[in-house]
């Protein structure tokens, strides 16, 4: 079990310390920066611990930056792997690997050591997430669907980008800045991936390891998913990506028409994508109205033309949902967080990140061949 942070946050040492940290000022560096967290010791913090002023950071969540690499490249990597297996001899552990080189290698170990499921989620999280919120948010998602048995999720990737610790309207236009900057770093990233790929397994003595990775976007983290989309050239797409999950993504409806040339070439990364809408969804009504020039929104109305995409495309409506594990005004009223707040739309991304056939998972009605209804 692995779970890393990937990013673009300013990096700062605090007061008193001598390791570097992410930063909550909303301000994004050009690359991500990789982190690892260690689980291993923590503890659930009491109430009273919470409610401390100091209760931030690394008291949150412990966590450890990678070193950069000191050269690009993955050849560093495939030199440690051989010598490992005693193929070729080299000088290279993986403690002289830093950033990707060493967040690859570690997944690829992981996932390379076992026949069963060892799937990886990308997480990309919404608006109005400094980056303490992001730790605790971390450790939601690692207890949702890493100890979850139910979950084939056994490493997280969460992308932490800058959006703004406020949620005073005029802050959105701020996120979404910041987004498109986020998401040109996770394009980066995106093709770092797919070199350690042609570069590790160009090797005959290396074979894939035959798990999964998915992409979770909540919110306007689609933003994010949809800058790394419009930067991304047709001709360097790879399918490397099994499901994609879109959670009432506060992007236009439009975003997969040609028009648009982004999500568009989700059909192309990814096997299966299912977009989860409310059509109760508060935030997005909001977002809607008062800040996107009446344009409907993915996450509360739907796509508006998937025609040549309806075989991979999936919408699955979680209006009729029950708020049966958090239900608080915020997430009665806001209709936005079904992915935390119900046991109906969680049972449904657990059965839809285990492949099960969209016909053939549980409590839903099927309202056409790929619209579908969650339902009690």
């Amino acid at each position: 079990m692995a779970v890393y942070i990937l990013s673009n946050r300013k990096i700062v040492r605090h007061k008193g310390e001598r390791i570097d940290s992410f930063s909550n000022d909303e301000y994004s560096i050009p690359n991500f920066r990789i982190a690892k967290c260690d689980f291993d010791n923590y503890k659930e913090p009491s109430a009273q611990a919470k409610k401390k002023k100091d209760y931030t950071n690394r008291n949150i969540l412990n966590y450890k930056l990678f070193s950069e690499p000191e050269k690009q490249g993955y050849q560093d990597v495939l030199d440690v792997l051989l010598n490992e297996k005693g193929i070729k001899k080299s000088g290279l552990t993986a403690n002289h690997l830093g950033g990707t080189q060493r967040m690859f290698y570690e997944l690829y170990k992981n996932m390379s050591s076992t026949k069963s499921r060892s799937d990886v989620l990308i997480f990309i999280h919404g608006y109005a997430y400094d980056f303490d919120d992001e730790l605790k948010a971390i450790i939601d998602l690692k207890k949702l669907f890493i100890d979850n048995p139910e979950s084939p999720v056994e490493h997280i990737l969460f992308v932490s980008w800058p959006a703004s610790s406020s949620i005073v309207p005029l802050t959105y236009f701020d996120d979404k800045a910041a987004s498109i900057n986020s998401g040109n770093s996770l394009m980066r990233l995106f093709y770092f991936y797919t070199q350690f790929l042609k570069d590790t397994f160009s090797n005959r003595d290396l074979v894939p390891c035959n798990q999964r990775i998915h992409i979770m976007a909540h919110s306007m983290g689609n933003r994010v998913l949809q800058s790394m989309l419009y930067s991304l050239k047709r001709e360097n797409i790879v399918r490397v990506i099994d499901q994609v999950l879109l959670l009432n993504a506060d992007v236009s409806y439009k975003v997969f028409e040609d028009s648009e040339d982004s999500f568009n070439k989700l059909p192309s990364l990814a096997n299966r994508i299912s977009i989860y809408l409310n059509r109760k969804d508060f935030v997005l009504g909001i977002s809607q109205f008062t800040k996107n020039i009446l344009t409907p929104r993915l996450g509360k109305n739907g796509p508006s033309h998937i025609e040549p995409f309806k075989e991979v495309i999936s919408i699955i409506d979680c209006t009729y949902i029950e708020d049966d594990l958090l239900n608080t005004l915020k997430f009665d009223v806001g209709n936005h967080w079904g992915y935390l707040s119900s046991s109906q739309v969680q049972n449904d991304i657990f059965q839809n990140l285990n492949g099960i056939d969209r016909n053939l998972i549980s409590n839903r009605l099927k309202n056409n061949e790929n619209i579908f209804t969650i339902v009690t």
